[in-house]
């Protein structure tokens, strides 16, 4: 499918958006130098008949998201949650694709639902309302379970969604992969890889019994987060195509005007968004990816309530404490520290000068905390630490894209509600409590208690993986002494041994 006829798609998107009127906006936005801008005029002006119409309706750069389809949509999402990149007129056009997009008839929706569940809807539900909003993979209805009455929001993909993702990831693979022929250096960036991380993702999203689940293990790590809500989830009226969650009732998170109405405060509202991601993503590993305003809001206590889990972001401990350590050290100004993380960890090649990617790295940290903080950006921190190790052969980290993109989206949320927030004043006793309890001699303490946990379960087994080995060294006639299995089940005896004397130690602390 990845084949040449997808530049006719691509052809498409750039005439698109002439067409509608938003490329001279979106060139302006991001400020591009005019010869640029003139020359994508040029080239896709011609082409310019072969554009999406949409709904003239809509604002111009909305209007042709829409008609290209659900992955420009989703893309969209993302920048209206950064007024700062975009400007403030075009993130206010591209909310409305947070939730307000044309739905499709609620017959179909009851028809899906019949389907998935195996029971009509007034059976399941005993009010079932039309929807009541539209997203660009799915629309949500306001109903009530029979029996017990309780409110819920009954969340349906629209029809044919995964035919349409998958027309439109086939695009990016194609223009991905003649970014790596056409422009070699390139490469470096993996943009196969990064397309494919997105398909996994997006792929992911499509099955609401992963998005049901996976608010069901979010429920459970934040239970106990005061100030947090997530709705409970309903199994048994929940499939791959239909899920049912508790209903929630609050104002949507980028309606500021209304949450200053109703007597909360904004300012902190904005703090408590950025300490719950962070909290999230360094306690648990496991935070939610798509916090954009549109799945977020604040509830007439003052709470703030997630949902659309369809993006759940996961991180193991190792990069976990990777990623704490480099933002504390730019919070100290520590930046030979910043640097040795990225070396210890091999994001940076191991034959760099160290010392000049220290140098590099302050050159990244000491305008950003001379700024007002009105302008202090953990994202644009982010932008300018991505240039200095793409100079020092650093490759794209597949597993910290959705990381990276979602402290972007967060910092835009947090800034709708707070525009004088500090990133950095936030963040630092967040981080440096993490950096007390998992960095260090305690940590270590931890970790080799789990080591002896793990070498337990192997415990029964070590007589036979030595006796086996000895047997394959006696075959194989004068073995290199590093490689020889023999060698490497002393070594894990040794290990074996020095964990449990290390775990007897934890014991009598």
């Amino acid at each position: 499918m990845r084949g040449p006829h997808n530049i006719f798609r691509l052809i498409r998107t750039g005439a698109t958006l002439e067409r509608s009127g938003a490329m001279g906006a979106v060139l302006g936005a991001m400020e591009a130098p005019a010869s640029i801008r003139i020359v994508a005029r040029i080239l896709a002006w011609p082409f310019r008949w072969l554009g999406h119409k949409g709904d003239a309706s809509l604002p111009p750069l909305t209007r042709a998201l829409t008609a290209m389809g659900p992955a420009y949509i989703k893309f969209g999402q993302i920048l209206s949650t950064r007024p700062d990149v975009v400007g403030e007129d075009l993130a206010k056009q591209l909310r409305v694709l947070q939730d307000r997009l044309p739905p499709f008839p609620a017959a179909d929706a009851r028809r899906m639902i019949a389907k998935e569940l195996g029971l009509p809807v007034e059976t399941l539900f005993s009010e079932f309302s039309e929807p009541v909003a539209a997203a660009s993979i799915a629309q949500v209805h306001k109903a009530r379970l029979a029996g017990t009455g309780e409110e819920v929001a009954v969340k349906v993909l629209r029809p044919g969604i995964e035919r349409a993702f998958r027309r439109d990831i086939d695009a990016f693979y194609f223009a991905a992969k003649m970014v790596e022929l056409l422009a070699p250096g390139a490469r470096r960036l993996r943009p196969m890889d990064v397309i494919a991380h997105f398909e996994g993702v997006v792929m992911g999203e499509l099955d609401l019994r992963l998005e049901t689940a996976g608010a069901a293990e979010f429920a459970a790590t934040t239970a106990n987060d005061p100030g947090f809500v997530v709705p409970e989830v309903h199994w048994f009226q929940s499939s791959r195509r239909v899920m049912t969650l508790g209903w929630v009732e609050g104002i949507p998170a980028g309606d500021v005007a209304a949450i200053r109405a109703q007597g909360h405060d904004c300012e902190a509202l904005g703090e408590q968004v950025l300490q719950l991601f962070l909290m999230h993503a360094l306690r648990d590993g496991y935070f939610h990816a798509d916090m954009h305003q549109g799945n977020l809001k604040i509830t007439a206590d003052g709470n703030i309530a997630a949902y659309d889990f369809g993006i759940m972001g996961r991180l193991d401990e190792y990069t976990r404490r990777v990623y704490a350590e480099i933002l504390f050290g730019f919070i100290r100004k520590d930046y030979r520290r910043v640097a040795e993380v990225h070396f210890e960890a091999g994001y940076v090649p191991a034959d760099r000068d160290i010392d000049e990617f220290a140098r590099a790295l302050r050159s990244v940290g000491e305008p950003i905390f001379g700024m007002d903080a009105s302008r202090i950006s953990m994202a644009r921190l982010l932008n300018y630490l991505f240039e200095v190790t793409e100079r020092f052969g650093m490759q794209t980290r597949t597993e910290l894209i959705l990381l990276q993109r979602t402290m972007v989206v967060v910092e835009g949320v947090a800034r709708t509600l707070n525009p004088h927030i500090n990133i950095w004043q936030v963040a630092q006793p967040l981080v440096e409590d993490y950096i007390k309890k998992n960095v260090g001699p305690k940590a270590l303490l931890k970790d080799l208690a789990q080591t002896v946990q793990v070498l337990s379960r192997f415990g029964p087994k070590l007589p036979q993986m030595v006796e086996t080995a000895l047997m394959r060294q006696a075959e194989t006639p004068e073995p290199a002494p590093l490689r020889s299995p023999l060698y490497a089940v002393v070594w894990f005896v040794l290990g074996a041994g020095a964990a449990a004397l290390a775990g007897a130690m934890i014991a009598g602390l």
